[in-house]
């Protein structure tokens, strides 16, 4: 009897839990994901105009495009330019670090580019860039 008592016992202990295991590898994709940068876009192709002292900056998150026909563009949505403040508004709300790219392109208007980046500054935010092509 104290023989089966010892099989029995052997074979509790041969059994693994892998719960412990797999939730590191849960909180691992959780973390995975909350630090990945994804990539934004404003929702239309821009021709920049070129600049000989163009940088590249890094992370910019809130994207703001101005088309050849005068449309402005945020986060793949036509938008008035009305609209610009409070989208800007709420996108600074999500990411209080977060810096605004205008992508105006070369052969939109000059007045919209600059009410497009007065309704930013409005909304709070405190890093405005322009895009433009480095011209080599």
């Amino acid at each position: 009897m104290a023989r089966f008592r010892r099989q029995r016992h052997n074979d509790e202990e041969s059994e693994v839990n892998v719960t412990p295991m797999l939730d590191v590898v849960f909180i691992m994709l959780i973390f995975f994901i909350v630090t990945a940068s994804f990539v934004k876009e404003s929702g239309i192709d821009v021709t920049r105009p070129d600049a000989a002292t163009a940088e590249r900056k890094q992370r910019a998150s809130i994207l703001i495009a101005i088309s050849k026909n005068n449309e402005v563009w945020i986060q793949k949505r036509r938008i008035d330019v009305r609209a610009v403040r409070a989208n800007v508004e709420r996108l600074l709300a999500e990411n209080p670090q977060g810096s605004v790219v205008i992508q105006a392109d070369e052969k939109s208007e000059n007045g919209l580019f600059v009410k497009v980046m007065d309704q930013a500054r409005l909304a709070g935010a405190q890093s405005i860039a322009i895009a433009a092509r480095r011209d080599e």
